[in-house]
């Protein structure tokens, strides 16, 4: 079993707190199954043209990275789930605080590694504040995770940006702080109408933002944001596109209650 990262260091007043979604990924991403499909897609050479060239190296995104305990699982561990260790892992969130925990989370588990003189870790490129992948060109990206908000609201919180603070009082900025804190949070779980609408953003554009080569994609739903029509529609995108269910934390009351699908071509 592959060592859980530390996120001791992670502030969860402002940072999503890794829970049984974030583990759920990591037992999804390093089961025996998953680590055989990863690494015959990047491990091995690939035709390209008439000639047979090594793979490059994966670039490997987790978009909302949180605390970064499931990005830095993968870039700790490359060697292990995905073949080779060469991989350039990029977090993006709209939380600052959440890129900077992803940052030193990948860093902390990387270092372990090494101390251990496994040395299959990948290269942290950066955490990024951002929208979903909106600063990532379409086609780069070989491997997407995504752990969404998924749980049913009213509406998606809007993003809000800091402005500069004028002349005010002691206890105001501490309303403000506990304010902006709490928003943070709710940016991390409020998926709007069925829970789903910030996933339908990004599903959107997904077949375009992977490698048509060799891209593929780890989403997790719940059973309010109606898997089987997320998959249903997958399909629908033709070209070869392809989607399974490949991880689930249990049944409750007759519907899996967490589950992840992967998303690929070929």
């Amino acid at each position: 079993m592959l060592p859980t990262p530390s996120t001791s260091h992670v502030d969860i007043t402002r940072i999503y707190e890794p829970a049984e979604d974030s583990f759920l990924l990591l037992d999804t991403l390093s089961s025996e199954a998953e680590t055989q499909f990863l690494t015959q897609r990047f491990a091995g050479r690939q035709p390209i043209g008439h000639q047979d060239e090594p793979n490059p190296s994966p670039l490997v995104i987790e978009v909302g990275s949180g605390s970064g305990v499931v990005l830095a699982f993968v870039t700790a561990h490359a060697h292990a789930i995905l073949g080779r260790a060469d991989i350039i892992a990029l977090g993006t969130d709209v939380n600052t605080f959440a890129c900077k925990a992803t940052e030193q989370t990948v860093a902390q588990a990387c270092q372990a590694t090494k101390v251990k003189d496994v040395d299959g870790s990948g290269f942290l490129l950066a955490a990024m504040s951002a929208d979903l992948t909106g600063p990532v060109r379409d086609g780069v990206v070989d491997l997407l995770i995504f752990n969404p908000p998924y749980v049913p609201s009213p509406a998606v919180p809007q993003l809000q940006y800091p402005k500069p603070e004028t002349m005010i009082s002691d206890t105001e900025r501490i309303s403000r702080t506990f304010e902006a804190d709490s928003h943070l949070l709710q940016l991390s779980y409020d998926g709007g109408v069925d829970g789903i609408e910030v996933t339908n953003r990004l599903l959107e554009r997904l077949p375009d933002l992977l490698n048509l080569a060799r891209g593929a994609a780890y989403i997790l739903l719940c059973a309010q944001n109606k898997p089987a029509e997320v998959m249903q529609r997958v399909r629908g995108w033709g070209d070869g596109w392809s989607v399974a269910a490949v991880g689930h934390s249990g049944k409750k009351a007759g519907w899996e209650k967490l589950q992840i699908i992967r998303i690929w071509r070929g």
